[in-house]
């Protein structure tokens, strides 16, 4: 078992079940001489800035989470989705709780991704109000965070695949490219992806990751499934929101072809 310190997205408990982590127990928690900040870099722009926290040692300061007893199998999922060693490390923290002081980890972000200009997506910030509000964390801090300005990633129109003659792929002779990664039917090779990409390339590779995505959304019940993706069952948010990342995968990777869910 471990003891994690959840602050960001992570304080919601239907975003910690979609990362495949089943917390044991979980109490409300403070970490005083720290404060909470959103900028370590997304690895797509339109997401702008995520979750962090920094060491002030000034007591006045505070960073309101959830405390969460964890198995230890979960321990894996959890830094696979956290980008553990690569976007973010792991420290020890002490938290104060309801039954005294508990030493956990949390995840601070590594210094090639800090941004100072970033901004939280209205989305993320969603899913961080909405677990904060749920957990009864204080509610000055809760209304402090529902207030805090979001990142405006303007506006992303419906995509269309580049013309030209791509040939299809389905789970057979995509398992033939290890770096090419699926979205919503769409075929991208992360090859030539930058360096701060490089962990998404084992991460993404050789995978579909619509429902990967989907089921991120702030208003998601994280009831979607592959059949809602094979028969491209979308709400227009869910719509908004894969043609968005659609086009920063575009501009990211290289698009080489389809995918036939037919075959799935």
């Amino acid at each position: 078992m471990f003891r994690y310190f959840g602050f960001g997205s992570n304080m919601n408990q239907l975003s910690l079940r979609a990362k495949g982590v089943e917390p044991l127990t979980s109490q409300r928690a403070v970490l005083r001489g720290w404060r909470l900040r959103f900028n370590v870099q997304h690895f797509f722009r339109q997401e702008g800035g995520v979750g962090n926290i920094e060491c002030t040692g000034n007591l006045s300061d505070c960073v309101w989470g959830v405390l969460y007893e964890c198995p230890d199998e979960a321990l894996a999922p959890l830094d696979a989705v956290e980008a553990c060693g690569h976007g973010y490390d792991r420290v020890n923290v002490d938290v104060e709780t309801e039954s005294g002081t508990i030493t956990a980890f949390a995840y601070i972000g590594i210094a090639e991704f800090i941004n100072e200009m970033c901004l939280p997506s209205q989305r993320y910030l969603n899913i961080i109000v909405e677990g904060a509000r749920s957990a009864g964390l204080d509610a000055e801090y809760v209304t402090a965070l529902a207030r805090h300005p979001v990142h405006d990633p303007g506006v992303y129109p419906p995509f269309q695949p580049p013309q030209g003659d791509y040939p299809q792929f389905n789970r057979t002779s995509l398992a033939q490219y290890p770096l090419y990664t699926v979205l919503d039917g769409a075929v991208f090779d992360m090859s030539e992806a930058r360096r701060q990409h490089e962990y998404l390339k084992g991460f993404f590779g050789g995978k579909d990751m619509t429902l990967f995505h989907l089921k991120r959304l702030d208003c998601s019940d994280h009831s979607e499934t592959m059949d809602d993706v094979r028969h491209r069952r979308f709400n227009q948010a869910q719509r908004q929101y894969l043609d968005a990342f659609l086009h920063e995968y575009a501009r990211e990777y290289r698009y080489v072809g389809r995918f036939d869910y037919s075959e799935e």
